[in-house]
Parts: C-alpha cells; structure tokens; sequence
C-alpha cells in the first residue's frame, strides 16, 4: 500500500510546505534538489539497473535506456525542466500550461512502473517529488489560475504516479513488456538527476553543504 501511498504523501507535502511560505528562497531547495538528485540517481544504479541488465540483453537494454534519455529531453521540450526544479514564476501567468500539465503527468507515470513491492525505487520518487511538488505549488499559487484548475493540477500530478504502478503491477498484457519499460524510465532518471547534480554546482565551485547532501543521499540509498 506505501508504494501507492509514499508517492501522494510527497505531492501533498510539496502542497504544504508552499503554502507555508510563498517565497523560494525561504526553504534551501537547491540542497533539497542535491540530495534528491544523488538519492534517485544512487537507487537507480544499486536496485534498478542491475535488475534489469538481469532480464534484458545488454545492448538491447543500452538502447533502451538511452530511449528513455531521449524521451526526457522531449518531455522538457514542452515542460521546461520542471522535472528537475526548473519552474519560472510567473505572477500574471493566467492562461493553463497545458504543455507543462501533460509533459508532468506523463513523466510521473512512467515514473510510477519501477515501483514494486519488494524494492526500494518507492523512496527514490517519493524524494524526488517532494522538492517539485513544492516548486510547482509555488508555480500555481503565484498564477492567477482558478482554484478549481489548480487542485485539478495538483491531482493528477499526486495519483499518476501510482497510477503507473497499478498498470505496472495488475495488467497481464505487460507484464513481457516491463523489464523494458523500467529501462527506458532508467534513461529518465538518469537524465534527471545527473542534470540536477550538474546543476547544483554553482561556477563549478565546491560547496561543502551540497557535497555533504550528495554524499547523504548516496549513503542513505546504499543502506536502505
């Protein structure tokens, strides 16, 4: 049930911590991002990766996950890279980013399909989605969209995810198919978080406390 709950509980949580402040510079997101950029990247590479080298031919597999890099790059196209903490707040915004809605929605349900019972990919996204949730809540409340329009946002952005993971884990018809769909949403994560640790790297300057969040996320990942 936590792997259909977890990834709720972060859009939700995203949803309240912007509430509390309308401001970014109030909550250290670049630190947050850091830590889960490492901590998805770290899960990808010890549970995913190698389970689906198992099942799949090794080049085959290559292809795919650079299938899923590609697609990532398409995504961002029309979402800007909100998926990696990218979201320009725009206080007149008035018209729905449709663009940014549908590119969401499909990049967290694939998101959604390497989730299984028995293995730990649920808290790589559940930490990846707190620190977006919270930077797209900010995106909405700083627009003049309806209410109405913006917890339809919200909710959908919240119940894809374990959308995916129910199709991922109740339809038969693919299940000869998921092995290789984890391979392209590895392609995802892989272009997610190694941009958002790209990114976090100010001048390429060493900064101790984003070194030290890197390290945590890494850390945690390998003992969990």
């Amino acid at each position: 049930m936590n792997d259909y709950l977890l990834p709720i509980f972060a859009v939700v949580l995203g949803v309240v911590i912007a509430s509390l402040t309308l401001d970014k510079r109030a909550w250290n997101l670049k630190l947050l991002l850091s830590f889960s950029g490492a901590f998805l990247l770290a899960l990808t590479l010890f549970e995913l990766l190698p389970e689906v080298y198992h099942h799949l031919e090794a080049k085959l597999t290559g292809l795919f996950i650079m299938g899923g890099i590609l697609l990532q790059i398409i995504l961002e196209l029309f979402s800007k890279g909100a998926e990696h903490g990218h979201v320009h707040f725009q206080r007149k915004a008035s018209r729905f980013p449709w663009l940014l809605f549908i590119s969401l929605s499909i990049h967290s349900f694939l998101e959604g399909f390497p989730i299984h019972e028995h293995n730990d990919m649920v808290y790589g996204v559940l930490i990846h989605k707190i620190p977006i949730a919270v930077l797209i809540s900010m995106y909405l409340f700083h627009s003049k969209f309806k209410t109405l329009q913006i917890a339809a946002f919200l909710s959908v952005f919240a119940i894809m995810t374990p959308l995916g993971t129910f199709i991922s884990n109740n339809t038969s018809a693919l299940s000869g198919y998921i092995y290789s769909i984890n391979a392209v949403v590895i392609g995802i994560f892989l272009h997610i978080s190694t941009t958002i640790l790209f990114e976090s790297s100010d001048g390429h300057k060493f900064n101790l406390s984003k070194f030290v969040a890197i390290v945590l996320g890494v850390g945690i990942a390998y003992f969990i």
